[in-house]
């Protein structure tokens, strides 16, 4: 079982690392989102968010390999991810791109809470 929730906080830590390629330059956060700006703040804040993100992940993924750091890297996980999930739909309608990241949210709150459902028994 501790194999399991290893690699659920793994996947779930590597779908957050995704948009750290934000940070080199607009042109990848125009492919991530399908964001075309030349608005200098935004990019500012897209590429503050790939960051973000990218320690998410990366704490998601150091906490598959360290049980004393799960239950606080599932509880971070899940507020970012229920976040966008949760602002999204007021949003609408939303752009193709920005559905895709909601929907890869989504997965990745299904399997941080099986890995959390776990955790107690691995």
């Amino acid at each position: 079982m501790a194999t399991v929730v290893t690699v659920l906080f793994v996947v779930a830590g590597l779908i957050n690392l995704v948009p750290v390629v934000g940070v080199i330059s607009a042109g990848h956060i125009e492919r991530l989102y399908g964001i075309r700006s030349t608005d200098r703040n935004l990019l500012v804040l897209l590429r503050h968010r790939a960051v973000l993100l990218g320690l998410l992940g990366a704490f998601l993924m150091l906490a598959g390999f360290c049980a004393s750091l799960q239950t606080v890297a599932g509880v971070a996980g899940l507020v970012s991810m229920a976040s966008f999930v949760i602002l999204a739909p007021p949003s609408a309608p939303l752009s193709d791109d920005i559905r895709k990241v909601t929907r890869a949210d989504i997965l990745a709150l299904a399997l941080l809470i099986a890995a959390m459902a776990m955790k107690p028994f691995a």
